[in-house]
């Protein structure tokens, strides 16, 4: 923080886990000029939290939220999960109630990615504990409803704002953008990561840093990059990048735009989007006039329309989080 001079009105968002907060690391937060606190919640009920390890009361996490907005920070984002293990509609709708009564200014609501292949530690859970695919969609739709009835604004398929709040009038005036790590309204392509196994990302492509903190401080010092490890985008990949952007955000894309943006390439594309939406017998995708639209009954599968531009995506192998 001291080597940037940052410029006034500079939106400082920091990721806080509720247990590890206490008033003196909330003034230091203060004092560095903090303007956003993003706090992980996942599930209020206390069997869950056993199961994955993470005991954080309600009461926790007010203090927490309270702490904040008493140094004078702007808004509060509050990450909720569904899917968990011994997750149940019934703890899915209290936890959202109770997050409901924090009043945050943005809530996500991600479904929990069990893939113990890449994440060791998940191997410690049962499969039995987890809610099939009937459950987690029912549990995904009740905590939506709960945050719409309580005047949220839905943004893309897994976030939801007050009205006022910057990524809802992005939503409303079609201005929003979705990168690695979600949800914006920042439309600026070049995403710069500091620090060990942080991501960069630039219109050329991707780059991450070492991820060992001792070896990636001697490659700071010694002058040189700390990236070890990158990918190159085609045009091929950012025009379906586009396109997967749009539909994650907008629900929607325009033929005309495609190809007046991509040209042949874009052209190319338009014939795959064409066959998507002919061919498929649930509709998930509709050609309507110009555009491609994602009907509002199956926003909440817009993962699995988005995946079928994505090249790399490998259907059939046990490889990625489930989409719902």
């Amino acid at each position: 923080h001291n080597s940037f001079e940052f410029l006034p009105g500079a939106k400082i968002s920091v990721e806080i886990e509720p247990n590890d907060m206490d008033d003196a690391r909330l003034d230091a937060l203060a004092e560095i000029g903090m303007t956003r606190a993003s706090l992980g919640v996942q599930d209020f009920d206390l069997k869950v939290q056993k199961a994955i390890n993470r005991e954080q009361s309600f009461l926790q996490t007010k203090a927490v939220v309270e702490g904040v907005r008493s140094r004078g920070v702007e808004s509060v984002n509050l990450d909720l999960l569904y899917g968990l293990p011994h997750q149940t509609r019934e703890s899915v709708s209290s936890t959202v109630s109770q997050a409901l009564t924090l009043e945050p200014d943005r809530m996500a609501l991600f479904g929990y990615a069990h893939v113990p292949w890449f994440k060791k530690h998940q191997t410690m859970i049962d499969e039995a504990w987890l809610p099939n695919s009937v459950e987690r969609f029912a549990q995904s739709q009740i905590a939506a409803g709960l945050m719409l009835k309580a005047g949220y604004q839905a943004v893309g398929f897994d976030h939801f704002a007050r009205s006022g709040d910057a990524l809802a009038v992005a939503a409303r005036t079609g201005t929003l953008h979705r990168n690695f790590q979600g949800y914006t309204e920042d439309r600026c392509e070049t995403l710069i990561g500091l620090g060990p196994s942080s991501i960069s990302q630039f219109r050329q492509g991707y780059a991450q840093n070492m991820p060992a903190t001792a070896e990636y401080g001697r490659m700071v010092e010694q002058g040189g990059l700390a990236a070890v490890r990158g990918i190159e985008l085609s045009e091929d990949d950012r025009v379906r990048g586009w396109i997967i952007e749009r539909l994650m955000c907008d629900f929607a894309f325009s033929a005309i735009d495609l190809v007046e943006r991509f040209g042949e390439i874009g052209q190319k594309l338009l014939l795959q989007a064409s066959s998507v939406a002919l061919r498929d017998p649930a509709r998930l995708l509709e050609l309507n006039g110009d555009s491609f639209v994602v009907p509002v009954e199956n926003r909440p599968f817009v993962r699995s329309i988005a995946a079928r531009f994505d090249k790399y995506f490998e259907t059939g192998k046990a490889k990625h989080s489930v989409a719902v």
